[in-house]
C-alpha cells in the first residue's frame, strides 16, 4: 500500500470526523442558557425523607456570582442551611423586598413517572418533566433570570434593597426553615418590607395570586374501650366509638364540600378534613384476629383552616363531638404554625388600596400585558404564613399560566415557553418593586 494512499486515507478520516463534529454541535443546544440552567437545577435531588441541600445551594451560589449578587448561608438547624442573595439598592435606609422559594420537594414515584422525575426531561412540544419543576424550582431561578437580565441588558439599579430567600424544610412544615428563619435577628436586620412567596400553576391564561393560606392541623383520635369476644354484641367498644366519630367529621366534611359545590364558597374558604389514616386491631401472623374485639382504635385527619376560620370553634367540635370523653376517647392536635399574627389578626394580605405594595405588583402585570385573576386563599399552606404572622404583607405567585396544577403530582412538569414567560414576568415585578418609593419610613401591615 503506498504512502499517498495512507495520506489519502487519513485526509478521509479527518474530514469524516471534523463534519460529524460540526454537524452534532450544530444540533446541541448551547450549554449556558435559561432553559438548560433550568434543566441542571431540576436534575438536583432535593426530596424528602433525605434532601440534598448543599448541593443547590453550591449551584445558586454559583449562580449569583455570575450575576453580581453577594451570598451568605445561614443554618438554624443542624445540615438545613438556607441561602440568602442580596443584590443591593440605592437606597438600603427604605425597607427592602424579599423573594423567597424552597429548595426542597416531596417524593417521586418513578415507576409512575413517564421520564425519570429527577432528569429534566424535554418532550418534543417543549414540556420539562421534573419533580419540582412547578413546586417551586421554577421561581427560584426565575427570580436570578430576571435580575440577570435587568444587570445586563437593561442596565437597572434598584432603589431598594432585593433579597432573595432559598430555605429548607417547607415540604415538612418549615418549622426548622422558613419559622426559624423570619423570626430571627439576621432576618429582622434585612428591614423586608414586602414579601413574594410561591403560589400555583393556572389552567386559563389569567396568573393566579394568594393573599393567605390555609392553616394546617394534624389531628390524632384516640378511643379506647373494654376487649371481648368478636361474637359479643357490647357497647362503648373502642372501635364503635371511633366509628362514631368517623361519621360525624364525615357528616362536617360533606356539609362544608355542599358548600363549595354550591358555588357559596371556593375550596380554600372553607375548614376541609379529610381522613388519613386508621389503626386498630390485634395483629396475627395472617392480619388481624377476627374474633376479639380491640381495646384501642386511632384515626389520623388532615384539617386546614382559611384565616377567616375560628379555631376555637373547632376546638370544640373536637372536644364535643369528634372526640368525647364521655365515649373513652382522647385527641391531639398538631399545630403547624400561625393561625393569627402578632396583633391576633387574620394571617391575609390586604389586596386592595390600602395596600400600596398591591397596586405596584398589580401594574407590573398589566405592564407586561399579563392578566390576574381574582385574588385567592391557597388551598394548602406556604411559608408565607411565618411572614404574614409578622404583619409584613406576602403574596404568593408563581406565574404559570395555560398549565395544569401538578405539583407533587405524577409526571409534574412545565412548559419551557411558560417557564421563560415567567422570567420577562418577574422582571417587571422585580423593577416595580425595587423601584417604588412608597410606604418608605414604615412597614404597612396586613
Amino acid at each position: 500500500m503506498t504512502t499517498n494512499h495512507h495520506h489519502h486515507q487519513l485526509l478521509t478520516l479527518l474530514l469524516f470526523l471534523l463534519s460529524t463534529s460540526t454537524s452534532s454541535q450544530s444540533h446541541q443546544p448551547k450549554q449556558d442558557n435559561p432553559i438548560t440552567r433550568f434543566q441542571q437545577f431540576l436534575q438536583i435531588n432535593t426530596a424528602h425523607p433525605n434532601p440534598n441541600y448543599y448541593n443547590p445551594i453550591s449551584f445558586l451560589i454559583t449562580q449569583a456570582k455570575s450575576i453580581g449578587l453577594t451570598y451568605r448561608t445561614l443554618e438554624f438547624t443542624p445540615n438545613k442551611p438556607l441561602l440568602l442573595l442580596s443584590w443591593p439598592g440605592s437606597n438600603p435606609s427604605i425597607p427592602s423586598i424579599l423573594l423567597n422559594s424552597h429548595l426542597d420537594s416531596v417524593p417521586a414515584e418513578p415507576s409512575k413517572w413517564s421520564h425519570p422525575p429527577f432528569s429534566a426531561s424535554i418532550s418534543a412540544d417543549g414540556c420539562i418533566f421534573a419533580r419540582g419543576s412547578q413546586d417551586d424550582k421554577s421561581i427560584s431561578l426565575q427570580y436570578l433570570e430576571a435580575i440577570r437580565n435587568l444587570k445586563f441588558v437593561s442596565n437597572f439599579t434598584p432603589t431598594r434593597t432585593l433579597h432573595i430567600s432559598y430555605v429548607p424544610d417547607e415540604e415538612i412544615g418549615g418549622l426548622d426553615g422558613a419559622a426559624k428563619f423570619f423570626g430571627s435577628r439576621e432576618f429582622e436586620d434585612l428591614n423586608v418590607g414586602f414579601v413574594l412567596d410561591e403560589g400555583q400553576a393556572s389552567v386559563s391564561d389569567e396568573f393566579r395570586v394568594f393573599y393567605a393560606d390555609r392553616s394546617p392541623w394534624g389531628l390524632i383520635i384516640r378511643a379506647k374501650g373494654g376487649p371481648g369476644h368478636g361474637s359479643r354484641m357490647f357497647d362503648n367498644g373502642a372501635m364503635e366509638n371511633l366509628m362514631k366519630s368517623v361519621e360525624a367529621i364525615s357528616g362536617f366534611r360533606e356539609s362544608r364540600f355542599d358548600v363549595v359545590k354550591a358555588g357559596q364558597a371556593a375550596n380554600s374558604e372553607v375548614v376541609s378534613i379529610n381522613p388519613v389514616y386508621i389503626k386498630a386491631g390485634i395483629p396475627s401472623p395472617t392480619g388481624f384476629v377476627m374474633n376479639m374485639q380491640p381495646s384501642e382504635a386511632e384515626a389520623g385527619f388532615d384539617v386546614r383552616l382559611p384565616p377567616t376560620a375560628d379555631p376555637e370553634s373547632i376546638r370544640k367540635r373536637i372536644a364535643e363531638e369528634w372526640a368525647p370523653a364521655t365515649r373513652n376517647m382522647t385527641y391531639e392536635i398538631i399545630e403547624k404554625g400561625p393561625i393569627k399574627d402578632h396583633m391576633g389578626r387574620p394571617l391575609m394580605t390586604a389586596t386592595n388600596d390600602s395596600n400600596p405594595w398591591w397596586s405596584v405588583f398589580k401594574q407590573a402585570i398589566t405592564a407586561i400585558g399579563g392578566k390576574l385573576a381574582k385574588p385567592e386563599i391557597l388551598p394548602s399552606t406556604t411559608d408565607a404564613r411565618f411572614i404574614r404572622q409578622l404583619g409584613i404583607p406576602a403574596l404568593g405567585f408563581s406565574p404559570m399560566t395555560n398549565t395544569p396544577i401538578l405539583l407533587h403530582d405524577h409526571n409534574e412538569f412545565l412548559k419551557d415557553t411558560v417557564y421563560l414567560k415567567g422570567i420577562e414576568v418577574y422582571e417587571s415585578i422585580i423593577s416595580s418593586l425595587s423601584s417604588f418609593e412608597g410606604a418608605s419610613d414604615k412597614k404597612v401591615t396586613v
